[in-house]
């Protein structure tokens, strides 16, 4: 019976030991695998590593897994374009009108870029050549014209061979040089708002030729000036100068600006060009021929109009006093009213408000208008021309915008 026991005890430690073994070799047996599959796997190519690639790995029981490796897409980033430079410069003044306009980028341009954009425009052409874009005009810019040269930004602006493109729109600004006084002159006597006649020396230039127009603003075609009529004062005579803009000429255009909608004030501005060949092209003259008026403070006073060389009116007048003069001199008139009531202080300090009427200012605060009297010829007013009732209505239609008005004596 011992015996027996003893054997069952044996064969149980003898199963027990062979299990222990088997568990232990198990576990020697994972271990090689595990140290197999984590091994790095040949490539299909050369038996080299593949690094970076995805591999699909078998899960064996008491191995380590390994995650399979992954990869990131990086979308490239298009290239900043920039404006290196731009020719005429920002700001430029006096610039030719003929002058070719450059602009160099930063890098070369596709040949499919938007080409920039030029206000106001004239013919011409742009060319796209390496980095550079480049205009020549055909037709002169008109004179005084403020051009904005404006690059266009953004995905569908300005593109870089290399697919860059400018972020933003970039502007321009210049200014061309102004045109001949001598040819305002010349127009306005085409229009016939001068008392001279111009004659030119060769073939006219056709008014609907607007390329040879506008290239004579700055080169005006040769030609002489005569007199039209023969009775004008000798005052109004000595005034004319070819070329030179004085208070002659300033007249000539405030009854030019005051006819086509511009700033009555005589000024070379940049839409006068416009307006002068636009009137020739459409053949759209004057009708109210040329004026002028003469003051003359000897007494009586008086005040004298012309009209095309012949006197047409003449009347009493006062001007100022003493300590308010009348000044002389030569001015044009820049602002008419029907009537007004006219408010100031006098000299001794007391303040009038006047109703007067036919009122043509001249100078600052004085003007020939009507003004109640009980007589006229002799200095009574505060500096301006002052008439009777009657002969102020009939000479106001006269003083026109720009009609020269000059005081002697």
């Amino acid at each position: 019976m011992a015996s027996n026991q003893v054997r069952q005890r044996r064969s149980r430690l003898l199963m027990t030991g062979t299990i222990v073994f088997v568990f232990a070799a198990g576990g020697v047996t994972g271990a090689f695998i595990n140290r197999a599959m984590t091994h790095s796997t040949p490539s299909a190519t050369g038996g080299r590593t593949a690094t970076g690639s995805t591999s699909s790995t078998t899960t064996v029981p008491g191995s380590t897994t390994t995650s399979p490796a992954t990869s990131t897409t990086t979308t490239p980033v298009a290239p900043v374009l920039s404006v290196a430079s731009v020719t005429p410069t920002d700001g430029a003044t006096a610039v030719a009108a003929n002058a070719p306009i450059t602009v160099s980028m930063s890098a070369p341009l596709s040949k499919v870029s938007p080409l920039p954009v030029l206000a106001p425009t004239t013919p011409g052409s742009w060319v796209t050549s390496g980095s550079s874009f480049s205009f020549t005009p055909t037709t002169d810019f008109l004179p005084l014209s403020k051009v904005t040269v404006t690059l266009p930004g953004g995905p569908s602006g300005v593109l870089g061979a290399d697919g860059g493109y400018l972020r933003q729109s970039v502007k321009d600004r210049f200014q061309v040089a102004n045109g001949s006084v001598v040819r305002i002159q010349q127009l306005l006597s085409l229009l016939e708002y001068s008392p001279l006649e111009w004659v030119p020396a060769g073939v006219p230039i056709a008014p609907s030729d607007t390329k040879a127009q506008i290239a004579a603003l700055y080169k005006p075609p040769g030609g002489n000036f005569k007199w039209r009529e023969h009775g004008w004062p000798a005052g109004l005579l000595a005034m004319w100068q070819p070329g030179v803009d004085n208070v002659f000429t300033r007249g000539l255009i405030m009854s030019f600006d005051a006819d086509h909608a511009l700033t009555a004030d005589g000024a070379v501005e940049p839409g006068l060009w416009g307006a002068l060949l636009g009137a020739l092209s459409s053949n759209t003259l004057n009708s109210g021929g040329y004026n002028y008026a003469l003051a003359d403070k000897t007494t009586p006073e008086s005040l004298t109009i012309y009209h095309d060389g012949a006197v047409v009116a003449t009347s009493p007048a006062n001007t100022g006093i003493g300590v308010s003069p009348t000044p002389d001199g030569t001015f044009p008139v820049f602002e008419r009213l029907r009537q007004q009531v006219m408010r100031g202080t006098n000299p001794g300090g007391g303040r009038y408000a006047d109703l007067v009427q036919y009122i043509a200012y001249f100078h600052g605060n004085d003007a020939v208008h009507y003004m109640d009297r009980a007589d006229y010829g002799i200095p009574q007013s505060l500096g301006c021309i002052e008439l009777p009732l009657a002969d102020a209505a009939r000479v106001w239609p006269y003083l026109a915008y720009g009609t020269l008005v000059t005081i002697i004596n």
